[in-house]
This record gives structure tokens, C-alpha cells and sequence, in this order.
């Protein structure tokens, strides 16, 4: 039996923290200074819904509400190319839909209002509160899962590492300054879900293999339990992107970012699967001492 060729993941981890560093660094800077855009379901404001006979022009319809006042108005297609979705952030106001209305029909173009939704900034508030708590809470059942499953390090190193995914994701989307709302939210949590299935996967691999291997260092054991485990990473990865891919390109404006959210936090939590955790995990000086199970016979057979 072929025995899989064994990389020096241990050896790049010095670099590899420099890159994490570098990552977190320029993530915390900008969520500190310029912080998220955030979305209508955390702002508080109108979503109108309307529908026209013909394929509507997304820009010439967000010209046309600009040159009427509204600012900054976000206008999507919503379905269909006949069917629009027009977000307006700031306090509800009192007829604010009918001026949206006669705005888009003062070109002379037929139009059918649909639906008509106001999201209060308390209401807002609440949401921004809340998904932040469950992230949090998120976390913390994450910590006690992992060091109930394997042990303690385990747990920190995954935490760290899940903790390092969603704040660089965040980091991105504050960089870039595009819309935080609440599908972004919960592409965060399937990314805490997706890294953590990719961490246990390693680190069950890791425990088995400090279980079975004597008088290796610990930095050797990781490099093999790692590189056992390469091409499922890598494939599960491959597999996932392909999916993200094409929901970005034929699921619609509506869950672009919700698709971009999940694209960057796979990738990220692909490398720290390989490298944070792991890393954590050896700067905590594991052994084979903190997995070992002990058996019957099993002392007298360590005795020289």
C-alpha cells in the first residue's frame, strides 16, 4: 500500500502566521475606522417591491428615483428581469411608496406596485444585536463540543481558528464596503459550520495518529495527519466553490453577497483548517501524553 507523500506544513507556519497577522490586522483597521455597510435590515428603512411589463433597466431606474431626491437607492432585480426590488435606508416615512411610485411612472412607463415592507431602526438594532450573539454563542458551543470530543488545545486552537475566519470575512466586506445585511449574517454562520466540519476531520486524524505513532515529533505527526487529510480538504473545497460560483452568477442580485460571503470564508477556512489550528495546537506543545488512552497492559508494555 502507497503511503501518501508527506508536506512540510509545519515548516511555513512562521510564514503563515505573518500572513494571518497581516489579514487580521488590516480587517480590525478597517472594521474600526469605516466599519460594515450595513444593509436595510439593520438600518431600518422601505423595501418596494414592483413589477413591469417589459425588462426593466436597473440604472435607469436608479437614475430616475436620484433625480427625484432619494439617495443612494438600491434597485435589483428581484426573480425575473420584469420584476424589481428597491431598498431605501433611513426612518420609514409616511407615504414614502407612493412618491417612490409616481417617481418610476413619471417616464410614462407601466408600472404595478406589489409589495410594500418598512424594517424600523429598532427592529434593526435588535437584528445587529442578536446575529451578534449568536455568533458568539456560536463560538463558545463550538469550544465546549471540541473539548468535550477530543481535548482542551483541540478546542482553543478551533476557536481561534473559526474566530480568525469570521473576523477576516468581515474584514472583507468592510474593505470592500459591500452591504452587510442579514443573508451576509447567515453565510457567517455556514462558515463557522463549514470550517469547524473541516477542523474536526483534522484534528480526528491528528488524535489517531499521536495515538499511533511513537517517538516522532509532534510537529512531524501534524505534517502526516495533515497531508492525509489534504485531498479531502482541497476536494470538499473544489466542490463547494463550484456551487458558490454558480449561485453568484444565476442566483441573482439578491444573494451576490450572501454568495461572495460564503466564496471568502471557504477560502479562509480551508487554510486555517491547514495551518491556524494546527498551529495553535503545536504552539500549546500537544503530545502524545494529552490523547493517549490507557489500556490494559499498556504500562507494563512502555516499561525499557
Amino acid at each position: 500500500m502507497n503511503q501518501a507523500k508527506v508536506y512540510n506544513f509545519m515548516g511555513l507556519r512562521k510564514y503563515a502566521l505573518a500572513f494571518s497577522i497581516f489579514l487580521l490586522t488590516s480587517s480590525l483597521i478597517s472594521l474600526s475606522i469605516q466599519g460594515l455597510q450595513l444593509g436595510l435590515d439593520f438600518t431600518g428603512g422601505t423595501q418596494v417591491e414592483v413589477g413591469y411589463q417589459v425588462p426593466a433597466d436597473v440604472e435607469k431606474l436608479r437614475g430616475q428615483l436620484e433625480s427625484k431626491g432619494f439617495e443612494k437607492p438600491v434597485v435589483v432585480h428581484f426573480g425575473s428581469d420584469r420584476d424589481v426590488l428597491i431598498r431605501l435606508q433611513g426612518k420609514p416615512e409616511q407615504g414614502l411608496s407612493d412618491q417612490v411610485y409616481k417617481a418610476l411612472q413619471s417616464h410614462g412607463e407601466t408600472v404595478e406596485l406589489r409589495r410594500v415592507d418598512y424594517v424600523g431602526p429598532q427592529i434593526g438594532e435588535e437584528l445587529r444585536e442578536d446575529g451578534g450573539l449568536g455568533m458568539l454563542a456560536a463560538l463558545i458551543m463550538v469550544m465546549l463540543y471540541i473539548a468535550m470530543r477530543f481535548q482542551l488545545k483541540f478546542s482553543i486552537g478551533a476557536v481561534l481558528a473559526l474566530a480568525h475566519d469570521v473576523i477576516i470575512t468581515l474584514g472583507f466586506f468592510s474593505i470592500t464596503q459591500l452591504e452587510f445585511d442579514l443573508t451576509v449574517l447567515a453565510a457567517l454562520l455556514a462558515v463557522i459550520g463549514y470550517s469547524l466540519n473541516d477542523t474536526i476531520v483534522v484534528s480526528d486524524r491528528i488524535r489517531e495518529n499521536f495515538r499511533k505513532i511513537r517517538d516522532t515529533a509532534a510537529a512531524e505527526i501534524i505534517n502526516e495527519s495533515l497531508s492525509q487529510t489534504l485531498w479531502r480538504t482541497l476536494n470538499t473545497s473544489f466542490t463547494t466553490m463550484l456551487v458558490l460560483i454558480s449561485l453568484f452568477f444565476l442566483g441573482g442580485e439578491l444573494i451576490h453577497n450572501f454568495a461572495i460571503a460564503l466564496m471568502v470564508g471557504v477560502t479562509i477556512g480551508t487554510y486555517s483548517s491547514i495551518y491556524v489550528a494546527a498551529t495553535v495546537m503545536l504552539a500549546m506543545n500537544i503530545d502524545r501524553e494529552d490523547l493517549l488512552v490507557p489500556e490494559k497492559g499498556e504500562l507494563v508494555d512502555d516499561l525499557p
